[in-house]
């Protein structure tokens, strides 16, 4: 795995660090091979119950694709003929997104500054947004007349709604961390020097928690938005019946009944 994507795995939580600061974390392709296989090791590796996506450095998360390299490869594309350079999406953020938004474990994101383009769209993809008050989002898509990727066009309307999207979408702005709470993009606004330690607090305490349960919770909100309230019903009456036949749930209820803080095994 190249080092501007670090990958560390302890005591139940995964964390998937970029690390290219001095470019604002942009996604070369280098970094965009790397994180995909990181999120996929994490979301497939059974000992990780939670994973941490997060960035180096204090300007940015990550703000989308490395312009610099991309102007290259378009250049070699007009020169070859080949439209290789496009292909990124299918073979790169497509399957970081999907491995985020489906892994059967919370994922939690760090957003440590600007997250634009591919990097707003991988904190959305994650179940829960933990973001320094100095951190900022932008779409930035059609102000490179390029269209939206990395999952935005279908979690930003469920975030804060379709007309808001579209405002966002069609004319690409700087939205602060305060405004970007206000409008339900952040799930916990923290001061910048306290956003690591709060991160990892909250992603350790989901780390050991009852792990079939978060898994059964993604799947069934993740099924409920496109499915109707009978489908979703039987979805739910499927998912209970999964998590109560777990062992988490028998240490729960026997951990209640003695008054006792459960210790969870994650199955």
């Amino acid at each position: 795995m190249a080092d501007t994507v670090l990958y560390e795995v302890s005591d139940g939580l995964a964390t998937i660090t970029l690390n290219r600061p001095e470019a604002m974390n942009a996604l070369n392709v280098a970094t965009k091979v790397a994180l995909r296989d990181a999120v996929r090791s994490a979301a497939d590796d059974d000992a990780v119950r939670a994973v941490l996506l997060t960035a180096a450095g204090d300007r940015a998360f990550c703000v989308g694709q490395d312009l610099k390299e991309h102007i290259g490869l378009l250049a070699s594309d007009r020169e070859s003929g080949s439209g290789q350079t496009m292909s990124t999406v299918r073979e790169h953020y497509n399957p970081i997104v999907k491995a985020l938004a489906a892994a059967p474990k919370p994922v939690v994101a760090a957003v440590n500054g600007v997250a634009a383009g591919a990097g707003f769209g991988f904190a959305l993809a994650a179940d829960y947004r933990i973001v320094a008050d100095t951190a900022s989002f932008n779409t930035s898509f059609a102000g490179v007349a390029l269209t939206a990727d990395s999952g935005i066009s279908w979690t930003l309307p469920r975030v804060i709604g379709p007309g808001r999207a579209m405002d966002l979408l069609l004319f690409p702005r700087s939205i602060s961390a305060q405004e970007a709470f206000e409008l339900g993009v952040v799930n916990r606004l923290v001061p910048a020097a306290e956003l690591r330690a709060e991160a990892e607090k909250v992603a350790r305490g989901l780390a050991e928690g009852p792990t079939v349960a978060y898994a059964a919770l993604k799947e069934s909100v993740a099924y409920g938005l496109s499915h109707s309230l009978e489908e979703t019903l039987e979805k739910e009456d499927e998912l209970q019946t999964r998590a109560g036949s777990s062992e988490d749930h028998a240490i729960a209820v026997q951990a209640f009944v003695n008054k006792e803080k459960p210790k969870y095994l994650g199955r």
